[in-house]
């Protein structure tokens, strides 16, 4: 009788690869939604003035927003004990974190969740029932979690306003990746007693 090797097991998806799939499914989500809509250009948010020169700057005035919203996260971390709880709470659910993944993760999150909240969602049903289930979406496990999911109806509120502003998802997307990724590396680099 002849032993046959045994057989490789699978591979087990890691940490980026689950993260591309989760948030490319939102953001084609998002395209099946607009395509539904009549519109699958999410990225253009239809009846707004969006002109080249705002198409440009959108970007930059995204980071512009992100880098005063990762201020204001670390002025909390400073003075406010709920605001040290909820870094130590994700620090210990996030483990360790490379640079690489920081970066999947925080791009991935940004293009997914823009795509889907503000270029399928809130064409649709609006600014304030596209960002609080945008806020629903970040609830997290314990009551401890319940900052993050307010602040996530506000950004969500401030992201809308920043695409009907500028009319595109320029400036949400680059928002959204400055603030993940400066404070998913502040998090995962800095414990706090």
């Amino acid at each position: 009788m002849r032993v046959l090797p045994p057989s490789p097991r699978p591979q087990r998806l890691g940490r980026a690869q689950l993260v591309l799939g989760l948030y490319g499914a939102l953001a084609l989500a998002g395209v099946l939604v607009g395509a539904y809509r009549g519109d699958p250009n999410v990225y253009t948010l239809p009846e707004t003035n969006s002109s080249p020169a705002r198409l440009a700057s959108s970007p930059a005035i995204g980071v512009l927003v992100g880098l005063v919203v990762v201020f204001l996260s670390r002025l909390a971390v400073h003075q406010f004990e709920w605001a040290r709880a909820l870094h130590r709470e994700f620090r210990g659910l996030l483990g360790e974190l490379e640079g690489p993944e920081i970066v999947v993760l925080a791009l991935a999150s940004s293009v997914g969740e823009e795509v889907f909240f503000r270029g399928a969602l809130l064409p649709a049903v609006g600014i304030w029932a596209s960002s609080a289930v945008f806020a629903l979406l970040h609830i997290g496990p314990s009551r401890r979690y319940l900052a993050w999911t307010a602040s996530a109806l506000v950004m969500g509120l401030a992201m809308s306003l920043l695409a009907l502003w500028l009319g595109d998802l320029g400036a949400p997307i680059a928002a959204h990746f400055t603030i993940n990724f400066m404070n998913l590396r502040h998090i995962t680099r800095h414990e706090l007693l």
